[in-house]
């Protein structure tokens, strides 16, 4: 376990001490027309995937303004294999060498179905995609408090109902709104991490992060009510997800 909480704090010095996102979430002004908000989103996701890289293990790094150190990165947007775009807009990327059959140590990776229950190691952020000043990009960075578990626990999320909501939870909801999954899943992570393989590994080995995902609001909860993961609201934002896919196993009958 030591060794994996000295992986995050190097990861977590990574993603946050090189660029730290300001909270600027009383500036974002929300366009009334939703389809400017996804335009908004795309033009974000295309400046972030120029502005950050992955390092040694796979975190999510932005590049220094004022430092010449990381100018032999290369951009998450110039990767091989290149990020890959979604009908949805959802842009996922496969690190080379960090997956089950192309690691140091290969192995047969395991598909991940539909209603699997999942074991995940995950950085995950979320931000507005704004219009300041004519300059459109993310702002507002946040982390998805309770579900960063890169930076929180250490250790892997097992079963998290952003990717599957049992079916228990919707007949116990009160309200037709929390009755649907739509409610809890994000269907933009959903159709992204079921690109990967999942890993058979314990939840204290050390990690090696396997790529991102990024859903654009629309393919996560848009405007619409949603389940209060983290303790503010995810209208209009946009996820990141930075990960390791442990395990995955198919859900007995009696969980579904």
């Amino acid at each position: 376990m030591k060794k994996i909480f000295l992986y995050i704090l190097a990861g977590s010095l990574c993603f946050t001490a090189c660029k730290k996102d300001d909270d600027d979430t009383t500036t974002y002004v929300e366009p009334s027309d939703i389809a400017t908000q996804n335009t908004y989103d795309d033009q974000s996701i295309t400046k972030f995937l120029d502005e950050n890289y992955l390092d040694t293990q796979g975190n999510i790094k932005a590049f220094s303004a004022t430092d010449t150190a990381d100018d032999h990165q290369t951009k998450l947007s110039a990767m091989i294999p290149a990020p890959v775009k979604l009908s949805s807009g959802v842009v996922y990327i496969v690190r080379k060498g960090a997956q089950p059959d192309d690691s140091a140590t290969p192995t047969t990776g395991t598909t991940i179905g539909d209603d699997d229950k999942i074991t995940i190691l995950t950085r995950a952020k979320t931000y507005l995609a704004a219009n300041t000043d004519g300059n459109v990009a993310f702002i507002s960075g946040t982390n998805m408090t309770g579900y960063n578990s890169l930076e929180e626990s250490g250790s892997p999320l097992v079963d998290p109902m952003f990717y599957y909501v049992k079916q228990t939870v919707l007949d116990a909801a009160t309200t037709d709104a929390s009755k649907q999954r739509s409610y809890y899943e994000i269907e933009g992570f959903q159709e992204a991490i079921r690109k990967f393989k999942a890993f058979d590994l314990p939840n204290g080995a050390p990690y090696n992060l396997q790529g991102v995902i990024i859903v654009p609001s629309r393919a996560a909860f848009a405007r619409d009510s949603h389940y209060n993961y983290s303790g503010y609201s995810f209208r209009n934002r946009t996820f990141v997800f930075n990960f390791q896919v442990y395990k995955t196993e198919a859900r007995p009958a009696g969980e579904k």
